[in-house]
């Protein structure tokens, strides 16, 4: 891809489509289409995800291809359907309802680029949309959620277009991903130095411009975003809730966090702050994560007598 189109590549879809509308009188129809799909991000144009824009992602994000070819892409894809229909049926039995929002940013990541383990250098994506779900090692010690666990967080969460989400943990980079097709803007915190240094490179190449990525301690939060957070969601195991994560969760906002002992059953908690500032917390499901790292670890302070 030339300097040039990645320039027209980057554009707002607003300034995109403003300009196309003055050219149309001398482009041909079937020609204008192409251009649109051109500068529309990934979100916009699901259907054109096809292998050539999977192997050029892959590239611009720094990544090997492997073993990944054509075929093995194609019968992933023709799992797809089948995977957002579990979604779909999950969310219903738990939810009575499934949130539009939550299956259309589902159907516009596609699963399959975020699936690498970082530390062998080995690409995954063949195996995406797997049924049933399950976890994937991504390298140092990190794992990509199985996807039922991500739908249902994201949904228990409730993402709405003027928020702004927080997830400490980034891991694969798909969690924050799908929130960025819903919110209004995405920050994510990941501690593994050797981890967090390649996942921030892969959003850009997919158009996914809303996400903010970086390398820290999530027990302290993102305090320089000023007015906090309306999500925040934790997908590490933690003994406790970080004090600065409480206080950085706007009024009115959603904390989701699993919350018990080192590699035995936790309970998701969900954290919500009141219009007047007080916090409310409810024990929902089993389940498993990794353990959070970091300052965390560190035992408070007894007070003293």
């Amino acid at each position: 891809m030339t300097c040039r189109a990645v320039k027209v590549r980057q554009l707002t879809i607003a300034a995109s489509l403003r300009i196309l509308a003055a050219m149309s009188v001398k482009i041909p129809a079937l020609v204008l289409s192409l251009l649109v799909l051109m500068v529309l991000p990934l979100g916009a144009q699901q259907h054109s995800w096809e292998f050539p824009g999977y192997e050029n992602a892959m590239r611009g994000s720094g990544r090997e291809i492997g073993a990944v070819d054509e075929g093995s892409f194609l019968s992933a894809q023709k799992r797809r359907q089948k995977f957002i229909d579990e979604i779909k049926a999950m969310l219903f039995r738990n939810f009575s309802y499934a949130d539009p929002a939550v299956i259309k940013a589902f159907e516009e990541v596609p699963r399959e680029y975020f699936m690498y383990n970082y530390e062998s250098g080995s690409n995954m994506g063949q195996s995406a949309y797997e049924v049933p779900a399950r976890e994937w090692k991504i390298g140092y010690g990190s794992v990509l959620t199985d996807y039922m666990m991500q739908a249902y967080m994201t949904a228990k969460a409730k993402p709405r277009p003027t928020d702004v989400s927080l997830e400490i943990g980034t891991g694969s980079g798909f969690q924050s991903a799908l929130l960025s097709r819903i919110v209004k803007k995405a920050y994510t915190i990941e501690i593994i130095t050797s981890l967090g240094d390649k996942v921030k490179n892969i959003f850009a190449p997919l158009g996914f411009e809303n996400i903010e990525a970086r390398v820290g301690d999530g027990f302290f939060g993102w305090p320089e975003v000023e007015g906090g957070f309306d999500i925040i969601l934790v997908t590490a195991q933690a003994p406790f809730v970080p004090p600065a994560l409480l206080s950085q969760l706007k009024k009115n906002g959603r904390m989701i966090i699993p919350i018990g002992q080192p590699w035995k059953p936790q309970f998701l908690y969900t954290f919500t702050k009141d219009a007047q500032g007080k916090v409310h917390s409810q024990r929902d499901v089993s389940t498993l994560f990794i353990p959070m790292t970091g300052q965390i670890q560190t035992p408070p302070p007894r007070p003293s007598r």
